[in-house]
This record gives structure tokens, sequence and C-alpha cells, in this order.
């Protein structure tokens, strides 16, 4: 369950952060965008099966300038 709580503080911080964007997939992914460019540049998984995934996603997230 510690995984879902992280996605939520993340999806949490990038609502504050106005260079990002997310949506909900079809597939319950969350989809992020650069508001800038429309570029997408992660996709979270709202229940993460591997260890390594939100750090992942977080590294994604940081090339593009995201402080968490």
């Amino acid at each position: 369950m510690m995984a879902n709580r992280e996605v939520k503080d993340i999806l949490k911080k990038l609502d504050r952060d106005p260079r990002f964007t997310h949506r909900r997939t079809g597939k319950g992914h969350h989809q992020v965008r650069l508001v800038e460019t429309s570029k997408v540049v992660a996709y979270l998984p709202s229940t993460p099966s591997d260890s390594r995934t939100l750090k992942n996603c977080l590294a994604d997230l940081k090339r593009h300038g995201f402080k968490p």
C-alpha cells in the first residue's frame, strides 16, 4: 500500500507545479506531460508492482525539471 501513497504524493506535487499536467489513461495509468510542449515525459502506474517503477518515473520527471 505504500506505493499507492507515493503515487498520490507525486501527483499532488505535480498539481502544484505549473510546468506539468497529468491525466488518467483508460488503463489506469497517469500520463504526465509538459505544459509547454505537450510532450509526454512519464507514465505513473496506479499500483506499481516493481520496486524500481517509481524510482524510474521520478528519474524521468527530474530530467525535465521536476523537484520532488
